[in-house]
C-alpha cells in the first residue's frame, strides 16, 4: 500500500507504515497540507492493520525543520495565531493518541515543529549528527503553546526546557542519548532506517492491547499538567518582534529585537 502526495510519502510493508517527509530541498519543512496528511495517516493506520509507524525525513540533512516560514506571512489577526497553535496541537495530539506505536528515525536537523513531532513519538532513535531544538528566541521570536511546553517538560524536565529555549541551542546526538531523548544512535542514515524497521518489527509481534493501554495510561498522566493559555501565545505572535523575526529569517539577516 502506497500513498504519494509528493510532500509526504507513505508506504505500508509487512504491517509497518513508513512515513517520509519529502521536502529535502527545504530541510523537510512542513506546509499546512503536510500536517493534515500526517494527521490522516495517524488516524487511518490502525484500521489498515498497521502495527507500527516509522517517521523519518527524506535525505540526510533533516528529519524536519519545522513549519515552512512562508506559511506565517498570512498572519494578520490574533485569531490567526490562536488557530495556528491549535492546528499544531491537533497534529501533535493525533500522533500522541495514535493507536499504534510510533518511531521517529531522526537524521540531521530536528527543529521547531519537526522537534515537536519527534518529541511526541513513542520511541526515538537517531544518527550521531542529529540536532534537536527550538531556536525561536534567536530566529522568529515566537513561542510554543503551553501544551507543548508541558509535553517537553514531561519528556526532559523544566530546567532543561528553559535552558534550550533561552540559549536557542540545539542538542546534539551524544547529549540527546545521555538525557534519554533518544534511545540509540546510529552512524549512518542506512543503519538508522534498518534499526527503525527492526524495532517496528519487534513491536509488531507484541500484544497490541498492552502497548495501547500503556501508551494511553502515560498520556493521561502527562495531560494532568497541560493548561492552555492562549494569551501567552498572542504576546509573541502579535508582537512587532515576531514580524521582525520572520522578515529577518526570510531575508537572511540578523533580527533587531525590541521587546514589543
Amino acid at each position: 500500500m502506497e500513498q504519494q502526495d509528493s510532500e509526504i510519502l507513505y508506504e505500508v510493508r509487512d504491517d509497518i507504515g513508513y512515513v517520509t517527509f519529502n521536502r529535502p530541498a527545504a530541510r523537510n519543512a512542513f506546509t499546512f497540507g503536510m500536517y493534515e496528511t500526517l494527521v490522516k495517516i495517524c488516524a487511518e493506520a490502525p484500521g489498515q492493520g498497521v502495527k507500527a509507524l516509522v517517521l523519518t525525513g527524506a535525505g540526510d540533512k533533516a528529519f524536519a525543520a519545522g513549519t515552512d516560514i512562508n506559511q506565517f506571512r498570512a498572519f494578520k489577526t490574533p485569531q490567526d495565531a490562536i488557530d495556528y497553535e491549535r492546528r499544531i496541537n491537533g497534529v501533535l495530539d493525533a500522533i500522541e493518541t495514535c493507536q499504534v506505536p510510533t518511531i521517529a528515525a531522526i537524521c540531521g536537523a530536528c527543529t521547531g515543529g519537526g522537534a515537536g513531532i519527534a518529541a511526541v513519538c513513542d520511541l526515538r532513535i537517531a544518527t550521531t549528527d542529529m540536532k534537536f531544538g527550538f531556536p525561536i528566541a534567536r530566529t522568529l521570536g515566537n513561542c510554543l503553546s503551553t501544551e507543548n511546553y508541558a509535553r517537553l517538560t514531561g519528556l526532559m524536565g523544566a530546567a532543561r526546557v528553559k535552558e534550550i529555549i533561552f540559549t536557542a541551542r540545539l542538542i546534539e546526538g551524544p547529549e540527546a542519548k545521555a538525557i534519554g531523548f533518544v534511545s540509540e544512535l546510529l552512524e549512518t542514515k542506512e543503519a538508522l532506517l534498518s534499526r527503525a524497521t527492526e524495532l517496528a518489527q519487534t513491536i509488531a509481534q507484541h500484544a497490541p492491547l498492552t502497548l495501547r493501554v500503556t501508551k494511553e495510561a502515560l498520556l493521561r498522566i502527562g495531560q494532568l499538567s497541560r493548561i492552555d493559555a492562549e494569551g501567552l501565545v498572542l504576546t509573541c505572535y502579535m508582537s512587532e518582534d515576531f514580524r521582525e523575526g520572520m522578515d529577518a529569517f526570510l531575508t537572511k539577516r540578523k533580527p533587531q529585537w525590541r521587546g514589543r
